[in-house]
């Protein structure tokens, strides 16, 4: 239960305090998000539209997208806001509903990723197997049980954070609410839940990205087996998911593995991984996938015809 406290609102320090960088702030992630939350549902619509698209693997292309929409849209309109404020004021119910919903979809962009990476293991190393294995009945499942995994994700990060008292000050600085910066503002130690939360976020971060890096290790290995056409496909599908793995557990590992110390490049490390790499993923998602690429081609040139024949 939240703790009492003489705090109801907090102050964002955000990116930057010098007016014109603010501008900069403002223009620079107004196109991030713009193009994060167009190229993403340009993708969810492709895959639901096409159906060359019914694969295991575009299906949890699917969610990836989703949950990349809805991560980078915890984070980047109140930024976005901010940047043209005098005073980042977020209120307390505002603070805390941040913090469920950056780790509830960060935490399903996680299990995600690792679900595409059996996906893809199961379909290189036991392709007989595959259409049982990876059924329509089991991915469901899968992912419903990703949903309630990052569920309770959430709610230990939310108990966590009602539990802090806040008596002053209320200068949070950052440009978003999360445990380890609202851990400065806390009047009591925070060591325990500090260690709390390395253990959470921390643990499923680190373990997660040596799972993960572990199973395209085993299935790079496996594909001197095939032939030249399906390895080339096979290689450039799995590179497209280790680049984002990279990407996105990096900097997560660096801010939720470590003792409650501060870097100056902790805030543009947060931006990257909240905001650059949702933006990143549709481009490394379409660019590197041919069939992702021809079924956008086929929908639009359909679309063009229709409306033309109106």
């Amino acid at each position: 239960m939240q703790q009492n406290n003489s705090v109801t609102e907090f102050m964002l320090l955000g990116l930057t305090q010098d007016p014109m960088r603010q501008k900069m702030v403002f223009v620079i992630f107004l196109i991030f998000y713009v193009g994060t939350v167009v190229g993403n549902l340009l993708i969810i619509v492709t895959i639901k539209s096409s159906r060359s698209l019914g694969s295991p693997m575009y299906f949890f292309l699917f969610y990836l997208s989703l949950s990349d929409s809805c991560f980078s849209t915890s984070t980047a309109p109140r930024l976005i806001a901010d940047a043209l404020s005098a005073k980042k004021i977020i209120p307390y119910n505002e603070c805390m509903t941040q913090v469920f919903a950056l780790h509830f979809f960060g935490c399903i962009e996680v299990f995600v990723l690792i679900l595409m990476a059996i996906d893809r293991y199961v379909a290189i190393c036991k392709p007989l197997r595959y259409p049982t294995i990876m059924s329509q009945q089991v991915c469901t499942i899968l992912i419903v049980l990703a949903w309630i995994g990052s569920f309770i994700h959430s709610i230990a990060q939310i108990i966590l954070a009602l539990r802090l008292p806040f008596c002053g000050p209320n200068l949070i600085d950052h440009y978003c609410c999360d445990l380890q910066p609202l851990l400065k503002l806390a009047c009591m130690d925070t060591y325990v839940i500090n260690l709390l939360l390395v253990t959470n976020s921390g643990a499923i971060c680190s373990s997660s990205f040596v799972i993960l890096m572990i199973s395209y290790i085993v299935i790079l290995h496996s594909l001197r087996n095939h032939s030249g056409e399906g390895r080339k496909k096979a290689l450039s599908t799995c590179t497209s998911h280790i680049i984002v793995v990279i990407l996105f557990f990096g900097p997560c590992i660096f801010i939720y593995t470590r003792p409650p110390t501060t870097f100056p490049m902790d805030k543009m490390v947060a931006v990257f991984y909240t905001i650059g790499t949702p933006f990143l993923n549709p481009l490394i998602y379409t660019l590197r996938n041919a069939e992702v690429k021809n079924a956008m081609r086929k929908l639009w040139c359909s679309k063009i015809t229709s409306e033309s024949k109106r």
